[in-house]
């Protein structure tokens, strides 16, 4: 693999020696009123070249020497204006442009994202955030409508894709790598996720079969960028969920940017209606700032900070559950005393530097720091009642409780404690050339975790558990007398401090080309290595997408994408269910194989977009693993292989003149088969299987060994379907409908035995609606 990756790198070199010098265009884009304009696209018409303004107005674009090309500008709102020039080899010409406004009303106009449409990434619109009406708001509701993607909580920002877990998605924002809480076991304890919804101003987001420059898990990455303002500006807003405020601006000479944002979320008012009753007093809060100062045209310093401080506390007082069938009808009744605290309080900042020598190539370095301290406590009691329900309709105590089937008690107990601490410093590079775009990085990692558990659960059904002095009859020594210990359950105690180090670096080229008869293809090629200390493990992940674009009538593009998804483990990953840390561990393997393809097309005159995606994962060296609400409990051990198989169709357009709505379905199976799992039925004389408890002769004659072979995974949902669709009144488009609907199909579960292979049945499917209204009081302008 070595050696492949050195031939690979020396081929980039040598197509980048040999290529065409380029020459330059350069200036400043202002509007009549002589202001400077910020976000212009500037491109080389039927090239696959461009750029945008910089904040100052500013921009530099490389461009083919040496032949007649049309450079356009074009913006929102204003006229495209287009120059000609032909160029020398190494030449820059400077030309200044001025935008007018557009005075002309256009029937149709479509948009095309080239880029986007030769990946597997999906460009998902920031102001949709807004508007869709979810439980707790923010850019992953949106991402949980996406075909891949499912969410059977919504009161989490986590997310499963296409059969991966939570721990198996990348999230970025501005290039740094944003960590989920490591103690959190429920979506209500969990508080703000750390995207700021009022800052965003780009989302990517792709399903599998994502590019090199991304990182090493199995599942999905989302990209967010944060946005660079051009002017004084703000938002606020209040729910019964708590509230949020941002202002933004640029100082007069446009070097300095600023965003500050304050979140506050409470979702005391969902959790009130949980079978559970209590007193539930959560308290989520975080502030974030993004700086970005222009030191000149070539030097650019940004830093992104955040802080989070979530507080959970819950005293629960009783709950009641009814279950069964009308032939048998349950109700379960328990009564708490204690409560639980849990406190999470989060430091993370990044400090980049971007400098551009040449206008081709631009080197950015990133210093990020993240610091979490943790703590999960709790004294729960809860004493419980089992009933049978009246079944008689005709009786006036029908479906009260007639008969009493059990009692007992549990108490659980935590002190769980976390603080980690992880820094990196990271360079990456990129370059163009002619049709060529090279992409590189290097990053130095460190992580520093100190964890402490302390967990258990103690259940009295039947007063077996409660201590007992023995009998002393027959002990001349008391000190020989037997001692009889309480029995508890599910216990947790382990104290772990882990340092350790990772080195990972990507080469990533693209190329863009067209033939004389219109064809255009994209490619890019990648390589991922990576080496982490504390196993030794080092990873080589190779990476190949291409698309072409027929000259149809039809626009077509189709694409392809293979490579090696190499997760190493974290923190997480190494402990297993009794909380032993493994520090041999190996990193999971996934391959990614899909095909696909991106239809723009029309109908009742008006724009859609049909993207369909097939894929097939093969799965080496898997971590088995339970889920229990969000809270993932790895068996720290790689001994399971699985595969991930299905399609995602996504159609989205206008389907009520003027508003974007968009239906997403997903067809997926996922499977695990652990290498090292069986178990045996045992037969009496008679043949018969000896069912303990059951079976009236319980004596063993006979054996035989069953190994499982492939199981569901626990995120094996084979259906889900979303729809988000988007209405107005007749002639009054400022009011609007929004509606929101998911339906995912049942999970597999089995008994709590931590045996894998009796997770076969399937709870029941996840439905749920969200309707939401808006209305625009005040027209812009």
């Amino acid at each position: 693999m070595l050696r492949s990756f050195l031939v690979l790198t020396l081929v980039f070199a040598m197509n980048l020696v040999n290529a065409q010098e380029s020459a330059y265009v350069a200036g400043v884009v202002s509007n009549k009123s002589g202001n400077p304009k910020e976000s212009v696209n500037i491109g080389v018409l039927g090239l696959p070249v461009g750029t945008s303004s910089a904040q100052d107005g500013s921009y530099k674009l490389a461009v083919p020497s040496d032949t007649d090309i049309v450079i356009v500008f074009s913006f929102i709102g204003f006229g495209s204006e287009k120059v000609q020039v032909n160029l020398a080899p190494g030449e820059t010409y400077n030309f200044n442009q001025t935008l007018k406004v557009s005075s002309t009303q256009l029937q149709n106009v479509t948009v095309e994202d080239k880029q986007i449409r030769n990946s597997t990434l999906q460009r998902i619109d920031p102001k949709t955030i807004r508007i869709i009406p979810t439980a707790t708001g923010g850019v992953e509701a949106i991402i949980k409508t996406l075909p891949g993607v499912s969410s059977n909580n919504e009161l989490t920002s986590q997310y499963s894709v296409r059969g991966g877990n939570y721990d198996e998605n990348l999230v970025y924002v501005n290039d740094i790598l944003i960590y989920r809480p490591f103690l959190v076991r429920s979506g209500e304890q969990e508080g703000l996720s750390f995207i700021n919804s009022d800052m965003v101003s780009s989302i990517l987001f792709s399903a599998g079969g994502f590019d090199a420059k991304y990182g090493d898990k199995m599942s999905s990455v989302l990209d967010i960028r944060y946005r660079k303002p051009t002017e004084l500006g703000g938002t606020v807003s209040m729910s019964l969920l708590g509230g949020a405020a941002h202002v933004e601006g640029v100082t007069k000479n446009y070097r300095l940017s600023y965003q500050l944002g304050l979140r506050h979320k409470t979702n005391q008012y969902l959790l009130n209606s949980l079978n559970t009753k209590g007193e539930y007093k959560p308290s989520f809060t975080d502030f974030q700032g993004l700086f970005t100062f222009s030191v000149n045209e070539d030097v650019e310093i940004s830093f992104l900070g955040n802080y989070a401080r979530n507080r959970y506390t819950f005293i629960p007082e009783n709950r009641e559950t009814k279950f069964g069938t009308l032939n048998e009808a349950l109700q379960l009744k328990i009564y708490f005393d204690g409560q639980e605290v849990d406190a999470y309080e989060t430091f993370q900042g990044a400090l980049s530097t971007t400098i551009f020598p040449k206008p081709e190539l631009k080197i950015k370095i990133i210093a990020a720091g993240f610091r979490t301290f943790e703590s999960e406590t709790y004294d729960i009691q809860g004493q419980y009642f089992l009933d049978e329900l009246e079944k008689d309709i005709g009786k006036e105590d029908f479906g009260e409780a007639k008969l009493n089937r059990g009692i007992g008690t549990y108490l659980n107990h935590a002190r769980n404690y976390l603080d980690a601490t992880v820094y990196s410093l990271e360079q990456k590079g990129y370059f163009t050339k002619g049709i060529r775009y090279l992409q590189w990085g290097v990053k130095y990692q460190r992580e520093q975790i100190n964890d402490k558990l302390s967990e258990w659960t103690m259940i009295d059904s039947a007063g077996y558990s409660i201590p007992k002095s023995g009998d002393s009859v027959g002990y001349v020594n008391p000190s020989l007398q037997p001692v009889r210990l309480l029995e508890i359950q599910d216990v947790l105690k382990a104290k772990t401090s882990l340092n350790s180090n990772r080195l990972s670096g990507y080469l990533q080229n693209n190329w863009l080309w067209a033939t004389k008869d219109s064809l255009e293809f994209s490619l890019t090629t990648g390589m991922r290595a990576s080496y982490w200390d504390l196993n030794e493990q080092i990873l080589f992940s190779p990476r190949l997408s291409f698309s072409v674009q027929p000259n149809w009538k039809s626009d077509f593009v189709f694409r392809a994408a293979f490579g090696f998804y190499q997760q190493a483990p974290f923190y997480r990953e190494l402990r297993d269910l009794n909380g032993e840390v493994h520090t041999d561990v190996k990193a999971q393997e996934s391959i990614h194989v899909i095909v696909g393809s991106d239809y723009n097309f029309r109908a009742w005159n008006r724009p859609f977009k049909l993207v369909t995606e097939l894929y097939y994962k093969h799965m080496e060296n898997l971590i088995p693993y339970e889920i229990d609400n969000v809270r993932i409990r790895y068996y720290a051990e790689n001994n399971a292989r699985g595969y991930a198989t299905g399609i995602d169709l996504k159609v989205n357009g206008e389907f009520v003149k003027g508003i974007e709505s968009w239906v997403s379905l997903s067809v997926m199976q996922t499977q695990e088969d652990i290498i090292d799992d069986y178990y045996y039925d045992y037969y009496n004389q008679e043949g018969e299987k000896i069912i303990v408890g059951y079976t009236a002769d319980q004596t063993v004659t006979d054996s035989i060994r069953f190994e499982p072979g492939y199981i569901p995974r626990p995120t094996d949902q084979r259906v889900n379907f979303s729809l988000f669709f988007q209405d107005y009144l007749p002639k009054r488009p400022d009011i609007q409908m929004h509606l929101n609907l998911v339906y995912g199909s049942g999970l597999p579960f089995g008994p709590p035995s931590f045996q894998r292979y009796k997770d076969t049945l399937r709870i029941p499917a996840y439905r749920r609606v969200d309707i939401g209204f808006s209305a625009r009081l005040l027209k812009e302008g």
